[in-house]
C-alpha cells in the first residue's frame, strides 16, 4: 500500500468522525450535550464540558482533515502519473485545427439615393 492510499484512508476516517461529531451537536442545545444533565454551566462533566469537548473536537478534526488533504497532494507522483502520459500522447496525435476565417465585418458600399430638393 503506497502512501497516497494511506492518506486517502485516513481522510475517509477523519471525514466519518467529523460527520459523527457534527451530527451529535445541536446548535439549540438539544443534542447529546443536553442529555447529560441540565442546570448550571459550572457542572463538572455536565452540559458545558460536553459542548466544549464537541466544539474542540470539531475544530481539531477539521484542521486535521485539511492537513491530510494537503499532505496527500505532496505524495502524488508527478513524473509517472497516468494523466500526464495521456496528455502527452494526445498532444502528439492531434492535428492542428482548421484555420478560422477572419470575422471582420464586410463593408459594402451603399448606393447613394438622390435627394430631391423642393424649390417651390
Amino acid at each position: 500500500m503506497d502512501s497516497f492510499s494511506i492518506f486517502i484512508t485516513l481522510i475517509l476516517l477523519v471525514c466519518f468522525l467529523l460527520i459523527l461529531v457534527v451530527m451529535v451537536q445541536n446548535p439549540k442545545g438539544g443534542g447529546l450535550s443536553s442529555s447529560f444533565g441540565g442546570g448550571g454551566s459550572q457542572q463538572i462533566g455536565g452540559v458545558q464540558k460536553t459542548s466544549d469537548f464537541l466544539d474542540r473536537s470539531t475544530w481539531i478534526l477539521s484542521i486535521l482533515l485539511m492537513v491530510l488533504i494537503l499532505a496527500s497532494n505532496i505524495t502524488l507522483e508527478r513524473s509517472g502519473s497516468t494523466q500526464d502520459s495521456i496528455l502527452l500522447d494526445n498532444d502528439s496525435t492531434t492535428s492542428q485545427p482548421a484555420a478560422i476565417p477572419e470575422l471582420a465585418p464586410k463593408t459594402e458600399e451603399i448606393p447613394e439615393i438622390p435627394i430631391e430638393s423642393s424649390d417651390n
